[in-house]
């Protein structure tokens, strides 16, 4: 019996350094992306954007928890806008916007609190083309080890990015009433 469980433990041991070598050689950051096409003017989509207090109508974290306590401060839209979160399915963070040069782009600094720790950029872009903007919600950011390890076992891009899907429509929903 004493052999078995020997065995066992060694075995054990040589899976969680695999798996902890195989993470070491994750990149040292991630980035998530996805795109739509909206039948509306940049400019319209970029306020949708630019004002935290318009997120409720098509951000997907804003519809999960309903007891989420949200605080603004600062200018009530572009570079200085700050919106914190704390709910109990949401977690909790703050977003900035660093930079919304008008129509073209958003640029936010992510942080992250609770459940994790996570430090990160969330950027949008407008492309007119037409009729229509093609709009990029991207998220980027330092990949530390214990997503590098988390990420051996799920994606991070199929969790985010099916988010980001799904806050790309709402958007473009709204963008097009």
């Amino acid at each position: 019996m004493l052999k078995i469980i020997g065995i066992v433990a060694v075995v054990l041991v040589v899976a969680v350094a695999a798996v902890l070598v195989y993470a070491a050689t994750k990149p040292d950051t991630f980035r998530v992306t996805r795109s739509t096409s909206i039948e509306a003017p940049p400019e319209k989509v970029f306020a949708l954007i630019n004002d935290f207090r318009s997120w409720g109508v098509w951000s997907p974290y804003e519809k999960l928890d309903p007891n989420l306590k949200r605080t603004y401060e600062g200018p009530a839209s572009g570079k200085g806008a700050v919106y914190s979160w704390e709910g109990n399915k949401a977690g909790a963070g703050r977003m900035e916007i660093l930079d919304a040069p008008a129509p073209l782009r958003v640029t936010i600094k992510l942080d992250f609190t609770k459940p994790f720790q996570a430090h990160n950029t969330a950027e949008f872009t407008m492309v007119p083309q037409g009729d229509t903007t093609n709009v990029t919600w991207a998220m980027f950011g330092p990949n530390v080890f214990i997503g590098k390890v988390m990420s051996t076992f799920m994606s991070i891009d199929k969790m985010v990015g099916k988010d980001f899907e799904a806050g790309l429509a709402n958007l473009k929903t709204a963008a097009e009433k």
